[in-house]
């Protein structure tokens, strides 16, 4: 039986000179101005005579755009067909929420500061290694700061700009699970803002506030951008000086959420925890901000593919009634946010708030793990 493997992806930071610089900037506007006009052919088509574009016809536009417009020559075909892909994505998910009757959230035309990468379809063409240096076609050799070394088979490349250089990303399949070895420990999570998590016994994760932190420094930096010029070069000092403490609270975030998953994942074979609806959440004005900061959608992401590398299991398990019943008895006891105490007047279980809910969660996940094995006997 051959060894599990999952995808997965690594990302290294490159050091261009200043020419390949501007060659990949160079690459970005071409990629943005495809998108925009891809995406107004699209809408206008439908709305002038009702026709729906697809990704494949616009495709096949891409060699009479590169006769019309010369500059398009200088740009490898992978990366304009993975622009059309890219906008196909798109669609495909506005319609997919018009059907679940959810906010449809019509794909957007483009800005600059939007749109900051571009792929390489398949690696190999366009895109190779040699001599642990990036060979990019029409732009270059462009050394890697490496950090790990890659696994599994590479399949795409994407070049992405961020406030402080430029990155690479290889997209890789095969690549080997490194199971940890068991502990035989389970628990269920329960994430909050109080606290940004509550383990089953007791455990509790402080929330970073890592946005909350650094708001001001945000606020003064923003005002500086306000008051400069536009198109002055003291401007776009400032603007690079904002996106740089934006990337800092981000990296904080993400660094913070690897952490407590890997602490997680080291510590129990099985995590249970609430299948929360995020998008719906942050609707709340009130708490979007500190919903946003908490990044509860990208700690499960990180959490879920930590554990798939590791052999671990993360069961997501419904959100209803986990704050209100009893872990004890299963009497629901009815609170506002504002009461942190769980207090049942049938057992007399008297019990954090967070720490109830994680018991909860924690027996919700074992319910479906008991089912899922239920159901593998009876087949």
């Amino acid at each position: 039986m051959d060894a599990p493997q999952v995808h997965k992806t690594f990302k290294y930071q490159l050091q261009p000179t200043p020419q390949q610089e501007e060659r990949m900037a160079f690459v970005l506007r071409r990629c943005r101005e495809l998108y925009n006009a891809a995406l107004q052919e699209r809408r206008d088509a439908w709305h002038t005579c009702g026709v729906s574009i697809s990704c494949a016809r616009q495709s096949t536009q891409l060699p009479g755009i590169k006769e019309v417009r010369p500059e398009y020559q200088e740009v490898h075909s992978q990366i304009l067909q993975d622009v059309l892909t890219r906008l196909d994505r798109a669609f495909a998910a506005f319609f997919r929420r018009v059907q679940a009757g959810e906010k449809p959230g019509y794909p957007r035309f483009q800005r600059g500061i939007r749109y900051h990468s571009f792929t390489y379809k398949q690696f190999g063409n366009g895109a190779t290694l040699e001599d642990g240096d990036l060979v990019l076609s029409k732009i270059g050799r462009i050394p890697i700061r490496w950090s790990r070394p890659v696994e599994g088979t590479i399949k795409t490349v994407t070049i992405t700009q961020e406030a402080d250089g430029w990155y690479v990303c290889f997209a890789c399949e095969g690549v080997p699970v490194c199971p940890l070895p068991p502990t035989g420990q389970e628990t269920g999570i329960d994430l909050g803002l109080t606290v940004f998590l509550v383990t089953a016994s007791g455990e509790v994760v402080a929330n970073p506030r890592s946005y909350r932190k650094a708001e001001k420094a945000l606020a003064k930096a923003q005002r500086r951008v306000s008051r400069r010029k536009k198109g002055s070069r003291r401007r776009k000092k400032a603007v690079q000086l904002l996106a740089k403490k934006h990337q800092k609270v981000k990296r904080q975030r993400r660094d913070f959420h690897h952490k407590t998953a890997l602490w997680l994942i080291r510590t129990y074979d099985v995590i249970s925890l609430e299948d929360l609806r995020v998008a719906n959440l942050v609707q709340n004005s009130h708490l979007a901000k500190s919903i946003n900061d908490a990044g509860w959608g990208q700690f499960r992401s990180i959490l879920e593919g930590k554990a798939a590398y590791a052999g671990r299991r993360v069961i997501a398990v419904p959100p209803a009634y986990t704050s209100q019943d009893c872990s004890g008895c299963g009497e629901r006891v009815e609170k506002s946010l504002s009461i942190r105490t769980h207090i049942c007047p049938s057992c007399g279980l008297v019990l954090d708030r967070d720490e109830n809910a994680a018991r909860n969660i924690q027996a919700a996940g074992q319910a479906v793990q008991g089912a899922a094995a239920v159901v593998a006997v009876t087949n």
